[in-house]
């Protein structure tokens, strides 16, 4: 008699394989979207852990923070910000 092993699950058909996020629906790609002629750098050094800011450096060399996340939560999803709101203060700094 044969052994009382585990029997194999059907075999599906491959899944195609899901696009990426178009750019303008990535955080990234939403603030250069905002200002185009802006370079966006993410994480030039090693970040913090468990943490998230987005700061902006102006052309004269002097840093603003947009946005800190250092301060926010629990819950973890307070730490880290919407898109919406990066651009909206980083076109407030600019103007």
């Amino acid at each position: 008699m044969a052994p009382g092993g585990r029997k194999r699950a059907k075999r599906r058909p491959a899944e195609p394989e899901t696009q990426a996020d178009p750019p303008e629906k990535r955080p990234r790609g939403k603030v250069s979207a905002a200002v185009a002629a802006l370079a966006v750098e993410i994480n030039p050094r090693q970040p913090r852990r468990n943490s998230f800011e987005v700061s902006l450096v102006k052309e004269d060399g002097s840093t603003v923070q947009l946005w800190s996340g250092i301060g926010k939560g629990p819950p973890r999803k307070l730490k880290f910000p919407e898109p919406t709101v990066v651009v909206e203060a980083l076109r407030s700094s600019l103007a």
